[in-house]
């Protein structure tokens, strides 16, 4: 699903393939995709916040977080940190990472390995 997406326009708060997405709008996409009840965030700045909220939030949404060394998978949301007072979540793919990058405008795909510092990776774990 996340490949599908990438050429969407970025938009903060964005929540659609229509009127455009963020990094948490494209991780919701994917939930939904999945058909997976989810909870997303609203209200929140380009900047700020905890990597202990953004672990609450995932954790709520049914997601384990896994040790930053833990060998990637497809479908993994993983939280990187792009400068010092910012976040951003990227959804690993095959052979690299699909993210609502703000600086381009648009979700894009980023091929191998993860252009910023990982710090915490979510996963969906099966039955």
């Amino acid at each position: 699903m996340a490949l599908q997406l990438c050429g969407t326009d970025f938009r903060l708060h964005g929540r659609s393939a229509e009127h455009g997405l963020d990094c948490i709008g494209l991780a919701a996409q994917c939930l939904g995709a999945a058909d997976m009840a989810y909870d997303v965030p609203t209200g929140y700045s380009i900047r700020g916040g905890s990597i202990a909220q953004i672990a609450e939030v995932m954790t709520l949404a049914g997601f384990a977080a896994l040790p930053r060394d833990e060998p990637l998978c497809e479908g993994d949301i993983v939280l990187v940190r792009p400068s010092p007072i910012q976040w951003h979540l990227m959804v690993r793919t095959e052979g690299g990472f699909v993210h609502a990058h703000a600086g381009l405008g648009e979700v894009v795909f980023t091929p191998g390995e993860a252009q910023w510092p990982l710090e915490a990776i979510f996963r969906i774990l099966e039955d």
